[in-house]
């Protein structure tokens, strides 16, 4: 059928619309597709550029190094060592179990050490780089470079880890670092990064952990490009890690080695401290341990024997260890009774052998008792009766507030501020602490206890190196343990006088003086008889075990007849020289059996290495011990005489 021409034109007329339309709908979709083109090649180029930047380069941390430690002469405490070590990264590997098969084809890997590393993969990202093994020898990795291209994944790689040199002789006191756990982490609120490198090390006691921020130093970061399997191709650029702070601490490592040694054998504690300017020259606890073994993860046996062993290595007993400090208080009691203005110097009290308050009977050490006594006699002999006495009138008129008042200016009781872990408080009772503590009133028998250091009284051996110090000079030095920190000095603040009487305070020196050197002072036995060297000190014995009256009617079992956890404690406390004091030490040997035999020989030949900074002559003892003592150091194989050589300029 043929249109017409009317029909044709309309048609076209139609098409020719349509075109038009569809026209304009393409060249707005082109028009549109432009600017979204030319908005992302120009206005978002930076952004998209980055994007492919991050697709093939990959920006990792660098570890810094950890701050190296040492002893006031520069001799190295805790340094780094380089640790060569393999790492896989999940990701980069197709079958994990087959990859570490050959591994291990060509080095030798523990068992423990992969199923370590298999734990580590779990809790890790893929493309976290995990320790397959550590402390590699240099052809183990040569081996692993040579083979690397058969082994996707595996990475030779060489880090640093902590060493101590000296081993056991600073283990307290530095303590070690080790692996960041889930615990550590858990603890922090915002962790450092640096935290998430699998096997980071950062401190877990001690100074290495109380000064973990001064130590680790900051992280640097390196850009990497890396192919599409994620094998690094070539270092794009590295900003260097700033490195952990040196430190240099107060403790002199010939003294520290010679008190260690010196003690080797007892469960005890020992603290060396300058009376002038506080700085701590050895804390020495009995037994230690190699804190070197902690570093990579100490295995269960070696644990297990620490942990269980009832001479408790890993117990730090010069701060962690709080003691009843027995007659090593005394000295508390007979200041705090004559500023109280209730007791003279010159006036004396009669020691029947014991003191009855109430129905209860206290017993003086000496059950025949001593007579009368006048204060440099109770102390030269310790009587307690003397000071049942003195504290009674005392807190009869102030209350037993006189004499924790006076504690805490001499240093008991309080918390003093050091770079350690689990740092004790001691224990000065009054009776609000008590009453808030037992819900029970305090009582004229709590009173008697006190005064000679028994009861509720508890005090550390550094707190009581710190009364030492107080009562040789009698200004409140305060006990310091870092020297400087990257080779700048840390200032040390004046001391203040005490607010007590020079009259007082001399009569005290005095009589510890006469404790070491009087014919009837209990350290007689240990005194120093070297000219200007005289040594001024003080015996306690504080008891682990209750004495039945039915024990002390039929006499008293001697401590060496009794299991050695039920002896009672044995302590000293001593400064040197009596007439211009330089140090000040504070000992405790843990059921020695008395403080004149357990705890005063080992003070004195500590106290007289720090005097001659050296291994003490023969001549500084009583002609009568020489030999004994010759066999003795000769038997210690005292490891200070080969010091190593010391490196100031480094600290």
């Amino acid at each position: 059928m043929r249109r017409s021409p009317k029909e044709t034109e309309q048609a076209a007329t139609l098409v020719t619309r349509r075109g038009v339309v569809l026209g304009g709908i393409q060249l707005g979709f082109m028009g549109l597709l432009g600017l979204r083109m030319r908005q992302m090649q120009v206005e978002e180029a930076d952004s998209y550029r980055l994007l492919a930047e991050e697709n093939r380069i990959n920006v990792r941390l660098i570890p810094p190094s950890r701050g190296i430690i040492y002893d006031r002469h520069g001799i190295t405490i805790a340094e780094n060592a380089q640790n060569y070590r393999v790492v896989i990264v999940r990701e980069d590997v197709e079958d994990v179990d087959e990859t570490i098969a050959k591994v291990r084809r060509l080095v030798q890997i523990e068992d423990r050490d992969i199923e370590r590393a298999l734990r580590e993969m779990n809790r890790r990202s893929p493309f976290v780089p995990i320790t397959l093994a550590d402390q590699l020898a240099w052809e183990d990795v040569a081996e692993l470079a040579i083979n690397a291209p058969a082994l996707p994944g595996i990475t030779p790689d060489v880090g640093l880890s902590r060493i101590y040199p000296l081993g056991a002789d600073f283990a307290h006191i530095v303590g070690y670092v080790g692996p960041v756990s889930e615990r550590d982490l858990e603890r922090l609120q915002n962790p450092d990064p640096l935290l998430q490198i699998p096997e980071f090390q950062i401190g877990k006691i001690g100074v290495e952990t109380k000064l973990e921020g001064q130590l680790r130093g900051k992280a640097g970061t390196k850009r990497i490009e890396v192919n599409a399997g994620g094998r690094v191709m070539r270092e794009l650029s590295r900003d260097e890690f700033t490195a952990g702070q040196n430190l240099q601490l107060t403790i002199d490592h010939g003294l520290q080695n010679y008190a260690q040694t010196r003690l080797a054998g007892e469960s005890a504690g020992c603290v060396v401290m300058d009376v002038e300017n506080g700085d701590l020259l050895a804390m020495a606890s009995a037994p230690s341990f190699d804190p070197n073994l902690f570093v990579r993860g100490i295995s269960s046996k070696d644990y297990n024997a620490l942990r269980d062993n009832e001479y408790k290595p890993l117990f730090n007993k010069t701060v962690q260890g709080v003691y009843p400090p027995g007659s090593t208080f005394k000295m508390m009691t007979a200041l705090a009774a004559l500023r109280a203005n209730v007791i003279g110097p010159e006036e004396k009290v009669w020691c029947p052998g014991h003191m009855t308050v109430g129905r209860r009977r206290f017993h003086c050490w000496k059950r025949g008792g001593h007579g009368w006594m006048n204060l440099d006699e109770a102390l030269t002999q310790s009587c307690d009766v003397y000071f049942y006495e003195a504290s009674k009138r005392m807190a009869e008129r102030f209350g037993i507030e006189a004499l924790s008042d006076l504690c805490h200016e001499f240093g008991l009781g309080e918390r003093h501020d050091l770079p350690l872990s689990a740092i004790g408080d001691g224990l000065i009772p009054t009776t609000k602490w008590k009453l808030r503590m037992r819900d029970e009133q305090w009582l004229p028998g709590d009173t008697l206890n006190s005064s000679i250091g028994q009861g509720f009284v508890l005090a550390s051996p550094l707190q009581l190196a710190v009364m030492t110090a107080r009562l040789a000079t009698g200004k409140a030095v305060s006990p310091r343990l870092i020297k400087s920190a990257n080779g700048i000095e840390l200032p040390v603040p004046d001391a203040e006088p005490l607010n007590i009487s020079r009259g007082h305070l001399a009569a005290i020196q005095k009589a510890m003086r006469n404790v070491s050197n009087g014919r009837r002072g209990t350290a007689r036995r240990s005194r120093i008889v070297a000219e200007g060297m005289t040594m001024a000190g003080k015996t306690g014995t504080s008891q682990v075990r209750n004495i039945t009256p039915e024990e002390r009617a039929r006499g008293v079992t001697r401590n060496d007849q009794l299991p050695w956890n039920r002896r009672d404690h044995g302590l000293f406390v001593a400064y040197a020289p009596y007439d211009k004091p330089k140090y000040a030490i504070a000992t405790i040997v843990e059921h020695g059996g008395g403080g004149s035999s357990a705890a005063a020989p080992p003070s004195r030949d500590i106290l007289l290495y720090a005097l001659y900074g050296d291994v003490p002559p023969l001549e500084a003892y009583p002609e009568d011990q020489r030999e004994r003592i010759k066999t003795m150091h000769d038997e210690m194989d005292i490891r200070a005489r080969l010091k190593p050589e010391s490196k100031p300029s480094r600290a």
